[in-house]
């Protein structure tokens, strides 16, 4: 494994591990998985065990959420006029499967920063980033007309910050 994978490897165990921290001091159990469980990277219950699966998603500060375009959105890509075409939203699986987005701080005094949403709101967020940065350059892109490459940094989440509640809410709808 690189230096750089290896890193990429500590950011993200070190993210799994900080949502569990904080998932403790409210009352949740939680637990990471070893390996790759695809979709979700933790499990957490509640004192009646109901449980939720949350997918984690770390980002060095000032770092952003690599994706895809074509996660969210059906992109076609036309080689004659080297530009995108956008068709619309992709349907996502699990759109109500819970993310969190840590923001590694970046001093020592600061602190880790949460943002806490769905994966629909996942999608919202990209794909209106996305579609932003590509009409500014006519669906053009700049360097390589293929590049699909959506990167939303952590501020554009900023109104899903300390959204913790939406975990209690989720959890809640489970007991019923």
């Amino acid at each position: 494994m690189t230096s750089k994978g290896l890193n990429n490897k500590l950011t993200g165990q070190v993210g799994e591990y900080l949502v569990c921290a904080e998932l403790g001091l409210r009352g949740f159990l939680s637990t990471p998985f070893a390996g790759n469980v695809p979709e979700f990277d933790l499990v957490i219950a509640d004192r009646n065990l109901n449980t939720l699966p949350i997918q984690v998603k770390t980002v060095t500060f000032g770092g952003a959420l690599r994706s895809k375009a074509t996660d969210w959105l059906n992109i076609e890509i036309d080689h004659i006029n080297k530009c995108q075409i956008d068709h619309g939203d992709a349907e996502v699986s699990n759109p109500g499967l819970i993310y969190v987005l840590v923001m590694l701080r970046k001093e020592e005094n600061d602190n880790h920063r949460f943002f806490i949403f769905t994966k629909k709101n996942l999608k919202q967020v990209c794909a209106e980033g996305y579609r932003r940065y590509m009409e500014r350059h006519n669906w053009k892109r700049p360097r390589n007309y293929e590049s699909l490459d959506c990167s939303p940094t952590a501020m554009e989440f900023q109104q899903f910050e300390n959204n913790w509640d939406l975990i209690e809410q989720q959890i809640r709808c489970k007991a019923l």
